[in-house]
């Protein structure tokens, strides 16, 4: 874990040992992998001091000196703030973890016309704490699936978080319940994802689609209603791709209409409950549990933290 703290707008960093002889140049595009323009940005407009000074972005770094970037001044959001009460797993001056309730977006297709989203949610948060920021969603969950959602405050921890998800080094763990009996205890769905053609928003199983990976592990069987409760975590993450998957081997998510699971439940049993990633500056793991929303509970005896 980094020695880090907040300066006012800028946040500091002491250079560890294990930088030595990276320039910022190497910071910022090697290790952090930082968007080229991002990289210019703070280059051109001095948004970076070593020890308080201009920094020459050529020079190796030395370890215990102060790394200072500019990082906390004010942006003003596109996206309206409108109040709910969403729980918050964790935060601090870079990120925040939600616990999503179901039935509500991610963020809104129409600015001006959708106002009840998380993303206008996440703005009335940081507005009510005095952050005036551009925040931004790093990953998304269907409207009708519950749970943890990664957002990041500034330009930078997003592009790094950007670049972790790509190189899917931030784990997320799902609780599903699916119709049938598995005959598997665990196992591995290892099928392409493509655009159904003949409907706007679903997708199918496709041998020219996207590769998807999805594993699973049987949590709990209900014998009695042929219900069955798996763990899922993903290597890819494709637009709808829990659900494809379990529909595609004849067990579709309970609740979800769309891919043939029966309405026992108003939404796809499906909740984001475990979210894993190390911090993008102070290298600390982030481990976050999301609890169950659902009042009554579509997920009976599941406890989140066991997964």
């Amino acid at each position: 874990m980094l020695q880090t703290s907040r300066k006012g707008q800028w946040f500091q960093i002491i250079i560890p040992q294990k930088w030595e002889g990276l320039t910022l140049d190497d910071l910022f595009r090697h290790k952090w992998e930082a968007p080229k323009k991002l990289t210019h940005f703070f280059r051109m407009e001095h948004k970076v001091l070593l020890n308080g000074n201009n920094a020459n972005w050529n020079n190796p770094l030395i370890p215990g000196t102060k790394l200072q970037l500019n990082l906390f001044e004010e942006e003003e959001s596109e996206i309206p703030a409108s109040y709910f009460e969403i729980p918050i797993l964790y935060e601090d001056d870079h990120i925040i973890v939600f616990n999503k309730p179901p039935l509500m977006s991610t963020h809104p297709n129409q600015i001006n016309l959708e106002k009840d989203t998380l993303l206008n949610a996440a703005v009335f948060h940081l507005q009510t704490n005095g952050e005036i920021r551009n925040i931004r969603h790093i990953h998304r969950l269907d409207r009708d699936t519950s749970g943890a959602i990664l957002f990041a405050k500034n330009a930078l921890a997003g592009a790094i978080l950007d670049r972790m998800l790509e190189k899917r080094t931030i784990k997320r763990t799902y609780v599903a319940v699916v119709h049938g009996l598995l005959n598997s205890k665990k196992g591995t769905l290892h099928f392409g994802i493509g655009r159904d053609r003949h409907h706007a928003t679903r997708r199918r199983v496709s041998s020219s689609g996207q590769d998807a990976v999805t594993h699973y592990q049987v949590v709990k069987v209900d014998q009695g209603k042929k219900l069955t409760y798996v763990k899922c975590w993903l290597e890819t993450g494709r637009t709808h791709q829990i659900r494809v998957h379990f529909s595609h081997i004849g067990h579709p998510l309970v609740g979800d209409t769309l891919y043939g699971g029966q309405p026992i439940c108003n939404r796809q049993a499906l909740h984001a409950a475990k979210l894993e990633f190390i911090h993008p500056f102070t290298e600390e793991q982030i481990i976050c549990y999301a609890p169950l929303l659902d009042i009554p509970t579509i997920f009976k005896g599941v406890d989140v933290y066991s997964l």
